[in-house]
C-alpha cells in the first residue's frame, strides 16, 4: 500500500508488544519500538522520558508514527520531531473522563464486551510478557497527560482512528483531538471497538498509507 520512502513506526498500546500490529504490518511494513509498560517489564520513566527512547530508536528520517491507546501519549510528545512526516493515533486515550479508576472500569468492560473474542489469548500472552507492574506503571504515567492540549501545536497531519464501538474512545473525544491540532482529521471504523490493529488491519492500514 504505498511505495515512498516514507518509514512507519508504531508504539503498542498498554501491555501490548509487536503481536498486537502483526497483520496491520503485513499491510503496511513498519517497525515496532517496544517501551516500557508497552512489550517491556521495565520500570516506567516520565512521558517525555518515552518519547525520547522512541526518538531513539528512528532512523534518519521521513517517518510516520503510529500509536495505539496509551502508545499516543508517546507519540503526541514526539510528533515534533523533526524526522515525523505524520502522526496516527488509533484508539487515542486518555478522555478525561476516565481519570478515575470507576469511570476508567465502566467503559472498559463495556469495550471489551464489544471486542471479538477470538483475541483474548493473544491479548493475555502480551500483557503476560510486559507484567501488572509495568502495566500499573505506564497508566499513571499517561491517565493525566492532556493529549488534546499537546496536539495543538503539531504541524503535520494528525490521523485520529477509532472504532465505532470503542467506549475507551469515544466519538466526542476522538473529534476533539482531530480538532486539537492543526492538520488534525478523524476516520472512525465501523463496528471496530479498541483493538483496531488487531482486528481491523486493513481499515487502519488505508488510515496509515494516507499519510506515505
Amino acid at each position: 500500500m504505498g511505495t515512498s520512502s516514507v518509514s512507519v513506526v508504531l508504539v503498542p498500546g498498554l501491555g501490548l508488544d509487536e503481536r498486537s500490529s502483526a497483520e496491520l504490518r503485513r499491510l503496511v511494513p513498519g517497525t515496532v519500538v517496544r517501551l516500557p509498560g508497552m512489550g517491556l517489564p521495565e520500570p516506567v520513566p516520565p512521558l517525555e522520558e518515552l518519547a525520547e527512547r522512541l526518538l531513539g530508536g528512528l532512523g534518519p528520517g521521513p517517518v510516520v508514527l503510529v500509536g495505539h491507546s496509551q502508545g499516543c501519549h508517546v507519540v503526541a510528545v514526539a510528533a515534533r520531531d523533526p524526522r515525523v512526516r505524520a502522526v496516527v493515533l488509533l484508539g487515542p486515550t486518555t478522555d478525561p473522563r476516565l481519570r478515575s479508576a470507576r469511570g476508567l472500569i465502566g467503559r472498559w468492560v463495556r469495550t471489551v464486551a464489544r471486542e471479538p473474542w477470538w483475541q483474548v489469548p493473544r491479548v493475555l500472552a502480551q500483557w503476560w510478557c510486559t507484567g501488572p507492574r509495568a502495566m500499573r506503571a505506564l497508566w499513571r504515567v499517561t491517565a493525566r497527560d492532556d493529549t488534546d492540549r499537546r496536539l495543538r501545536d503539531v504541524a503535520v497531519p494528525v490521523v485520529v482512528v477509532r472504532g465505532t464501538r470503542d467506549r475507551l474512545c469515544p466519538h466526542d473525544w476522538a473529534t476533539r483531538l482531530a480538532a486539537a491540532a492543526p492538520r488534525g482529521r478523524l476516520v472512525e471504523v465501523p463496528g471496530a471497538a479498541h483493538m483496531t490493529p488487531q482486528t481491523h488491519p486493513a481499515a487502519v492500514a488505508r488510515a496509515v498509507s494516507t499519510c506515505l
